[in-house]
């Protein structure tokens, strides 16, 4: 939300519609998600995973992000100029909040209510955000390498094509043992196995600028961190993900560690390292102050890189002993856990080797303070 209310109004040249509006939304949300931790120490829940806040908070949600979509979209049509690029991260946040709505679709069947639940979990993470992503990695690309936009806004294209060949139908490897018919098991094996194209296209179109523009710009982090998220996530969210995604492997890996092994990294890769590229782009414009290339950032960045390759290596172990151990040997799933608590050594010294990283990209947030004056985005040189 932050990085739409950055690039929108850059991308239109027309100022966002209402700045407090944008404040009011930021407040109300950070509100929703506290009452919904406080309420779940207390059992006020749903009992969905993944949807897990309560009907009255649903409702809240709902009325948060229309403020939101509205507030962009009407500056996005007031505009007289309109990119691919603002279209996509524009349609990608509007489809996210529509697809909210299935889960809150309301049946007594646990069966039904996984089948819609899916609509918002899969489609938000597998559909609309790769939209999103796409959106701000060509925004990035076209800020960091100097590439042409009509070069990198024909990538879009692509990514958006094989987002929907693959994701919406992919939605069919949840359904796999939740009681639906069993052409779910064709249907989303096939597609599903599809969904790892639209990561490596990203990857591939980022790699591919970069190399075509060079390093020219001075914020050498940012352009990193904007690199990295497009690998991490094509590792992550596509070949780790289609490691297990197929109904004969997914048989045995259903419900394993084998999962906390692709999310780690996906979610990383795909969520957190977009976000932290968005950051480093925008603070020290935002700032007027350029720390982006210190060694406080350049450590942030490849420790908890390694940090998080480093967990998803231990849970990748661990995860593939579970497995061997709890469904082909048979073994009881305690005693498994017992087997595997070295493996969860690994995990935590992964883990903190991350967290260092995260504390060193916090610090230097902090250092940048709060923004110096009025900046023009556009108007700042890109190059050194």
């Amino acid at each position: 939300m932050g990085a739409a209310h950055f690039i929108i109004p850059d991308e239109t040249g027309q100022e966002l519609y209402s700045t407090p509006l944008a404040v009011a939304q930021l407040v109300s949300l950070v509100l929703v998600g506290v009452v919904a931790i406080i309420g779940f120490h207390f059992q006020w829940w749903e009992g969905r995973k993944f949807l897990e806040i309560p009907r009255p908070l649903d409702y809240l949600v709902v009325v948060n992000v229309l403020m939101f979509v509205a507030n962009i979209g009407i500056t996005l049509w007031r505009s007289s100029r309109r990119t691919t690029t603002s279209i996509v991260l524009f349609m990608g946040l509007l489809s996210a909040a529509l697809l909210y709505l299935p889960g809150m679709i309301d049946t007594t069947n646990q069966t039904m209510d996984s089948y819609w639940r899916w609509w918002v979990v899969h489609l938000w993470v597998e559909g609309v955000w790769e939209l999103i992503m796409g959106a701000i990695l060509a925004y990035l690309l076209i800020k960091l390498t100097g590439v042409d936009r009509e070069m990198i806004e024909k990538w879009l294209y692509l990514i958006v094509g094989l987002t929907f060949l693959s994701g919406i139908l992919g939605t069919g490897h949840h359904y796999y043992y939740i009681g639906t018919p069993s052409y779910w098991l064709w249907i989303g094996g096939i597609f599903s196995a599809l969904e790892p194209l639209a990561f490596f296209g990203m990857a591939a179109y980022a790699v591919a600028m970069v190399r075509r523009g060079g390093r020219r710009h001075p914020n050498s982090l940012a352009l990193s961190w904007t690199v990295g998220c497009a690998i991490m996530s094509f590792v992550g969210a596509g070949v780790l993900g289609f490691a297990h995604t197929l109904p004969q492997i997914n048989l045995y890996t259903h419900g394993t560690l084998v999962t906390a092994m692709h999310a780690h990294l996906a979610f990383w890769g795909a969520y957190a390292m977009l976000v932290l590229g968005m950051i480093s782009y925008a603070l020290p414009l935002l700032t007027g102050r350029k720390l982006y290339n210190t060694g406080v950032s350049a450590f942030a960045f490849w420790t908890s890189n390694i940090g998080m390759v480093s967990m998803t290596a231990a849970f990748a172990v661990a995860g593939v002993t579970q497995v061997y151990l709890e469904r082909r040997v048979g073994m009881d799933f305690l005693a498994v856990q017992e087997e595997l608590a070295v493996h969860f050594w690994g995990v935590v010294l992964a883990a903190a080797l991350f967290t260092i990283g995260i504390l060193a990209f916090v610090y230097t947030f902090v250092k940048s303070g709060w923004p110096v004056g009025e900046v023009n985005a556009s108007a700042t040189p890109e190059y050194a």
